[in-house]
């Protein structure tokens, strides 16, 4: 089996963590300033937040560059509604309110993390 684990790097990994878990209502399974896992309910990864310029990878050295530019974290999920209300109640700015993707016949709705990284919120599908 293979399975992808994104990092992303973030200027501030305790915040973007908080924001995430009060979001996806996910946990932190690593935790620091540096570096976090995020896992959902099954402890599988979700995401991982990595700080820019820790550790020296050439991807993520500097913040300056394009944040986001052409990535999309499109997650799938069987909570999209109760995501919907904890953005709402976090009075989190939404890029796209819910409707109907015509592509994937699936309601989704969409946001950007405190990052500027695009996220697309859908109804779980394989």
């Amino acid at each position: 089996m293979t399975k992808l684990d994104p990092i992303i790097a973030v200027k501030d990994v305790e915040a973007s963590s908080r924001w995430y878990q009060s979001v996806f209502e996910c946990r932190s399974a690593h935790g620091g300033e540096e570096f976090d896992i995020l896992v959902a309910e099954k402890n599988e990864v979700l995401l991982c937040l990595h700080r820019w310029g820790a550790h020296e990878h050439p991807t993520m050295l500097h913040s300056g560059d394009l944040i986001g530019n052409g990535l999309i974290l499109y997650l799938r999920t069987e909570n999209m509604e109760q995501i919907r209300q904890n953005v709402k109640k976090l009075d989190l700015e939404v890029e796209e309110e819910i409707h109907h993707n015509p592509n994937s016949q699936k309601k989704e709705f969409s946001l950007r993390d405190p990052n500027g990284y695009y996220l697309i919120i859908t109804e779980f599908h394989t």
